[in-house]
């Protein structure tokens, strides 16, 4: 696992068994006010997201052993983990049974291999300011 920024800003996780994944992803979010951790497995993901509250999970769906589908399930099943925003990314296309699937354990969205990082900023911009949004609700009702 690996980490990057300071522990005030939101917290975005990237799972991914590939490591020039990961780094491709890392990089395109270069610049955006959040901590990048990487997992290079579910099971990995799943022991950060015990310990983290994340802003938005990015989360491979073909990975050896455990895959997204599963790791998605799994995290839902956390205590807090119901609300987690998670996006899918694959290189599947359009495919209406797996974007079904994905959906129907708790994706927000989908994002296609190769990925635009243009379009992938955007997405997770949004979900960066939400985070915001939240934890100072959170503050002022406390």
């Amino acid at each position: 696992m690996k980490y990057s920024g300071s522990e005030a800003t939101p917290k975005i996780l990237v799972v991914d068994d590939r490591p020039e994944n990961l780094l491709a992803i890392k990089y395109a979010l270069v610049g955006l006010d959040a901590n990048i951790i990487t997992a290079g497995s579910g099971n990995e993901a799943l022991s950060l997201s015990l310990v983290n509250d994340f802003a938005v999970v990015l989360l491979d769906v073909q990975m050896p052993e455990m895959d997204g589908f599963e790791v998605a399930t799994l995290l839902r099943e956390n205590e807090g983990g119901e609300d987690q925003p998670i996006i899918f990314v694959s290189a599947y296309g359009g495919d209406s049974a797996h974007l079904s699937q994905g959906y129907s354990v708790g994706a927000v969205d989908y994002l296609t291999k190769p990925i635009d990082p243009v379009i992938l900023r955007s997405k997770v911009s949004v979900f960066l300011e939400l985070n915001r949004s939240r934890k100072q609700l959170e503050e002022q009702n406390a």
